[in-house]
């Protein structure tokens, strides 16, 4: 097969991509993504994790991923090893589903050159909470 044939079947698996899709993210990608941020953050390879939070490193890797939904209690094994309690993980995913609002809000309104954009808003609320 040619390879733009096999691009376009990988995207056809992946699904539409961030900037295509106009539904909300899907849980299991924002946790991942907190869980990749915040071991990359601390230095921490994803076997020292895996290990530390036993847990298989391929199965990690999937949640890093958003492939796997995982369950609470393995979940939680994740956030203690990297030191993190429920209440940040969870604070954490409000204000990106929030800010996920805001933006695809903003992008519907027509845009001044005078004015800052809403998405510019929202960095400034993100880097403050942070």
């Amino acid at each position: 097969m040619s390879e733009s044939v096999l691009r376009s079947l990988e995207q056809a698996r992946r699904g539409p991509s961030a900037a295509e899709s106009t539904s909300e993210p899907l849980m299991r990608d924002l946790i991942g993504d907190l869980l990749r941020r915040t071991r990359v953050e601390q230095g921490r390879t994803l076997r020292e994790v895996a290990e530390d939070a036993q847990v298989s490193l391929p199965y990690l890797s999937e949640i890093e991923r958003g492939r796997k939904e995982a369950s609470s209690e393995l979940l939680a094994a994740v956030y203690r090893s990297l030191g993190l309690s429920i209440t940040e993980v969870l604070g954490e995913l409000y204000q990106r589903t929030t800010l996920f609002r805001m933006e695809r809000a903003g992008s519907h309104q027509p845009r001044l050159a005078t004015a800052p954009t809403a998405p510019t808003q929202q960095a400034r609320v993100l880097s403050l909470a942070a």
